[in-house]
Formats: C-alpha cells, structure tokens, sequence
C-alpha cells in the first residue's frame, strides 16, 4: 500500500530531538520515512519528491513560493553550534586569497561563510566543494568546511589546525541567532493531508518536549552509536534550538538579506509559518 505522506529526515544527530520521541509505529502505515544529509534532501523536497521535513533554511528561501515552514521547528543556535566548523591551517585573519574547500552536503551554512567572508572579512575567496573528507579537502586547499556529524568526528582530531564555529562567527558579527534547518511543507500537500500533517506536527513538538524534559536517554543514545564524551554532548545539545519564534526569525530573515546582498539569493525572503488549523503567518522583519 502507497504511503499517503513522504517526511524527510537529516542523517545527523542535531535533528535529533525532534525525532527521538517520536511515535513512528503510529503512523506506520500513512507516512513514509526519508533519510538523507541535508543537500539530498534539499532536492529532493524541491523535485516533490518529500512532502515535509527538515531541509537547509537557505533551500528553504529559494522556493518560497512552494513551501511553508512547520511553525515552532528548527535547528538553531544563538552562539557556538558546535557542528559547523571552518577548518584553516593558518588563522582566519590571513585568509584572504583563500583557497577554501566546502562539503557538498550542505547549502546554509557555505552561503554562511561567504556571507562572513566576504561581508565582514571583505575577502576575496576561490572554493571548490568535495565530498566531506577533511584530509582530502585540505590536500589542495587553505581551510575545509564541514558541517554535521563530519564536522564533530573532525574536530576531535584537528589538534593542528585552527578551527572556527561559524554560529559563533556569526553572531559574533550580529548578536543574531542563526537558524540552519527549517521543517518544510510543500503547500500543494497540505489540502489533502491537512489532518495527518497536523497529527504530524504535533508528534514533532511532543518529541521535542519529551527529549527537553529528560535528555538522559538521547545523550546515552549518540555516546554509544557516536562515541564522544557525554560531557561534550551534553553542552553540544544545550548549545542548539530547536525552536522557531521570533529571536530565531529576526536572524533568519536578516542573514536572507545579506543572501540577497551578495547575489546568493535573487531576493530577501521571509518565512510563512503553518500550524494546526491551517493558519499561516508571514512577517516582514527588519533590522
């Protein structure tokens, strides 16, 4: 029998408390699960090939027109996210004329770099993107970029190499948070599933609140399929949000207006937020 919804879900650890909680056994007969890293799921979702789940915000902004966003969902940080590092062999400040490797499993966090880069460093850069494999990144290139469950393997053994968070970077730069996924939601679906999208979502935030309350299990879980200190994993899981209210959407919306500045975005986006009941809201923040 062919599942009537297709939910998407990224193969790294911070989404993780939005999924650990959740009742798949329930649904197991009207959705279909998706896995895939970020990139693939950008695409995917933008072929019509998922209905809603998880993808890169600034995927998110390219399709406007064809998405909303699940309202009280993301993956955030205010500060150090602890998953998205530059990898440099010499510091920051003397990376102008770069040459910078970027992973290919990733859309929001390159164009966050460029945007650091080239708006507040005022850097001229070459990239090349590769498949994310440090050392081989950096065989032809002054400082790789990693994201995800890449990055936190590579940084436990990048002991010679300068090593910088971007979220920090960041919010270094604007005091803004930064939100890296949002939940989508292809409209042309929500009509005919309005019902089980909505048990959907629900189900998404009871995880949530589930894993906030005692995140005891979940940090046990990623030690032993992860390895790490649970120390470490306990600050990287205090260090994200997973939220989307209006601290989260002021930064968003500001970082699709520097997109937009540099020409990686055609035009600044914002965000239209659906909930049970159908409502959706769209909010024009400026800085």
């Amino acid at each position: 029998m062919q599942k009537s919804l297709r939910v998407g879900q990224i193969l790294y650890t911070n989404v993780l408390p939005v999924y650990f909680y959740f009742d798949q056994a329930k649904f197991e007969d009207r959705i279909e699960f998706i896995r895939q890293v970020p990139a693939q799921l950008n695409s995917a979702m933008a072929n019509g090939e998922i209905d809603l789940g998880p993808i890169s915000s600034f995927s998110y902004a390219e399709h406007t027109c064809e998405y909303v966003a699940l309202a009280d969902l993301s993956v955030s940080a205010k500060g150090r996210v602890g998953s998205l590092f530059l990898f440099s062999k010499k510091p920051i400040e003397q990376l102008n004329g770069a040459k910078i490797a970027l992973t290919n499993t990733s859309a929001t966090t390159v164009n966050l770099l460029k945007i650091i880069l080239h708006k507040f460093y005022d850097y001229e850069i070459s990239y090349v993107t590769q498949e994310p494999i440090l050392q081989e990144m950096l065989e032809d290139a002054d400082a790789a970029l990693l994201i995800g469950d890449d990055a936190i393997s590579a940084e436990r053994t990048a002991n010679d190499l300068h090593v910088y968070d971007l979220g920090e970077l960041w919010h270094q730069f604007t005091g803004y948070s930064m939100t890296f996924a949002i939940w989508a939601l292809r409209r042309a679906v929500i009509s005919d599933h309005h019902d089980l999208i909505a048990e959907v979502h629900a189900s998404f935030l009871e995880s949530k609140r589930k894993t906030r309350a005692n995140t005891a299990p979940l940090i046990d879980y990623v030690h032993t399929h992860f390895g790490g200190e649970k120390e470490q994993w306990i600050h990287y899981f205090q260090g994200l949000q997973h939220d989307f209210g209006d601290v989260q959407r002021i930064g968003l919306e500001y970082y699709y207006r520097c997109a937009a500045e540099l020409g990686l975005l055609s035009a600044p986006a914002t965000v239209d937020l659906w909930q049970a009941g159908g409502r959706q809201t769209n909010t024009t923040l400026t800085r």
